[in-house]
């Protein structure tokens, strides 16, 4: 079996949990069996491609073709014929000229694409045409940053276009697109190839802008799950809002939860803790999504309490500067720190130095950083609105509102040696059989259940 897999980032180059959860997933499907060529915007060239063949959307060469025919017309009682010769061109794209596509533009040029494609592949016979050369040429490539900045929404619209290039040259029985951002390269290579659509819903814009959500990119999310073939969301929570809020047919949605993959214990071994107070990290993308304003007002009560303890806060994001004056504002600044972006060996080395992990989200569709602190022996707290809640037993969930549940779940962790202790013996046992393997294969099965109805319809 080979899929088709749209991207956004892949490891190293990843801002958050998603280039995280791609790279487990497709080395857990290579486990099984399966090929995966997995589509990214721009490549590096320092990828592990042990288990992928990675394809960067910014290297394929965009190509211009041009279909040369003749065209018979009938004049007259005498059958009078004549002939000319005639041209069509099509999917003719510069990066520095395309302009700025809407969504909706986006699946108007598509519409038109797709009739001209079709039209091309075959030869022109209708009575008055007929096809006879076909010239192809290398017309060059799309730029792409790869990143999250101002012009998004543009890259979204150009990495669409380059994925029916991508579909047209590759062989492959289906398409997997992850996110909102690949959601429109995955229709339409969907539309190119014929293959069935999977999406797979790591995160709505319900999630990261509660209700005050972006209507571009909602549409975008309802688009591509109404022409998938099957959505798959990272737990009960998200396809609950994916049915609901969305109104995607319930049997087509199915939940396969994340994972994680296995630590490596030399980090942790080597880096060593250069303070003596006990140590609780938020770690994430600083945004409404994430809490992180609970996180410190939790601190702020730990504090009054206990003065053994230092906060840090670890990551980046559009709150991060108004979380710095938060932190001034009450005073905690000299026991509370803030790291910027972490990634690699240094989000192994930040658990190493942890004695509590807190992820407070307001709306977490699951959430894989509790896993990673596990795996490093640290206990967790989490909100009980995280989709990692429905599947955890040895961690400590509290409403993300209720600062002082919170505060209370740090300040008994940093205080009663008994209780961390119990939860680094059964939470380690317990992270350890979150495997990605485990959840490609169940992957797998969505895949085949999929292709035999296709192929078998009622």
């Amino acid at each position: 079996m080979r899929v088709l897999m749209f991207g956004w980032e892949f490891p190293p180059h990843i801002s958050g949990g998603l280039g995280t959860a791609c790279y487990g997933m497709t080395r857990g499907l290579a486990y099984c069996g399966v090929e995966v060529i997995f589509v990214v915007p721009k490549s590096y060239g320092d990828e592990d491609q042990t288990s992928v063949k990675l394809v960067g959307a910014s290297q394929v060469p965009i190509k211009r073709r041009t279909y040369a025919f003749t065209e018979e017309r009938q004049f007259g009682v005498e059958a009078i014929k004549t002939s000319h010769a005639l041209e069509m061109t099509y999917i003719e794209v510069g990066s520095k000229l395309l302009p700025y596509l809407s969504p909706e533009e986006f699946q108007k040029y598509s519409h038109e694409h797709l009739q001209k494609n079709e039209l091309s592949l075959h030869e022109f016979d209708n009575g008055t045409t007929r096809g006879s050369s076909v010239l192809t040429e290398v017309v060059g490539t799309m730029e792409f940053t790869g990143k999250y900045g101002p012009d998004l929404m543009q890259e979204v619209s150009n990495y669409a276009l380059v994925s029916s290039e991508i579909a047209h040259e590759q062989t492959f029985d289906i398409i997997h697109a992850h996110d909102w951002l690949t959601y429109p390269a995955g229709i339409a290579a969907k539309r190119m190839s014929g293959k069935p659509l999977v999406v797979h819903v790591h995160a709505t814009e319900f999630d990261r802008s509660g209700e005050n959500y972006n209507t571009v990119v909602y549409d975008i999310e309802k688009s591509g799950m109404e022409q998938a073939d099957l959505v798959i969301t990272v737990s009960n929570l998200t396809r609950n809002i994916v049915i609901n809020r969305y109104g995607i047919n319930p049997d087509k949605v199915v939940t396969v939860y994340n994972a994680v993959e296995p630590g490596t214990e030399s980090g942790a071994e080597v880096f060593v803790k250069a303070v003596d107070e006990k140590v609780v990290t938020f770690l994430g993308r600083i945004t409404y999504q994430k809490g992180p304003e609970y996180f410190m007002e939790a601190a702020n009560k730990v504090l009054k309490h206990s003065n053994n303890v230092r906060f840090v806060m670890a990551g980046s994001g559009d709150l991060l500067r108004k979380m710095i004056r938060y932190a001034a504002r009450l005073g905690i600044t000299e026991k509370f720190h803030f790291t910027d972006f972490l990634k690699g060996r240094d989000v192994d080395n930040m658990f190493a130095v942890s004695d509590v992990y807190v992820m407070p989200s307001v709306s977490e569709p699951f959430g894989i950083s509790p896993l990673e602190a596990m795996r490093s022996n640290v206990p967790v707290i989490i909100s009980k609105q995280s989709g990692v809640s429905e599947i955890l037993k040895h961690a400590i969930k509290v409403d993300f509102w209720d600062v002082d549940a919170m505060a209370d779940a740090i300040y008994g962790l940093i205080t009663y040696e008994s209780l961390p202790l119990m939860f680094q013996h059964y939470g380690r046992d317990e992270v350890n059989n979150l495997r990605w393997e485990n959840a490609a294969l169940l992957i797998k099965n969505q895949y085949t259940n999929l292709l035999s109805s296709r192929n078998n319809p009622l």
